[in-house]
């Protein structure tokens, strides 16, 4: 049961952040600044960031419920609290601020913040649940990478 409550809980705010970080994007991928910027080569087509970040929500809000139903303490509250602001004002940074320096830094910490999650909280209930954040690490790789390209190539 308290699984399920923590899944629940999970799931909407994280699918929360998801819409409030959108809708900060100022446009995001339509908009004329973002259209004329020079991307990496490797960027991915607009659909794919949307599949990503769904699949990555549901894993992570999955091993969120599996954290915090064996170990909730204030302290996981507040590395939660972070990695939310982390991760909703990135899309304030970089698409309606435009600064894309600072929207590098904030991606980078917020993969410190998920990989501190990764190797820091593996104990023998949780020692499967961890490989939930494989996606979201992968894909926050994938992002710094980009962002790190128009930081350096712009």
């Amino acid at each position: 049961m308290k699984k399920t409550y923590y899944a629940i809980l999970f799931l909407v705010i994280n699918f929360g952040g998801l819409a409030l970080g959108g809708w900060f994007m100022d446009g995001g991928p339509t908009s004329e600044w973002y259209s004329n910027l020079n991307k990496a080569p490797w960027t991915p087509p607009g659909w794919v960031f949307g599949a990503a970040w769904t699949f990555i929500m549901i894993c992570f809000s999955w091993y969120l419920a599996e954290l915090f139903a064996n170990r909730a303490s204030k302290f996981l509250w507040w590395l939660y609290a972070l990695q939310v602001v982390l991760n909703v004002s990135w899309n304030w940074i970089f698409f309606n601020q435009h600064q894309v320096t600072y929207a590098l830094l904030a991606i980078a910490l917020l993969t410190l913040v998920i990989f501190y999650y990764f190797i820091t909280f593996r104990n023998d209930r949780l020692k499967y649940a961890k490989y939930l954040l494989l996606p979201y690490l992968i894909w926050l790789c994938i992002a710094t990478s980009l962002n790190g390209y128009v930081v350096f190539n712009n």
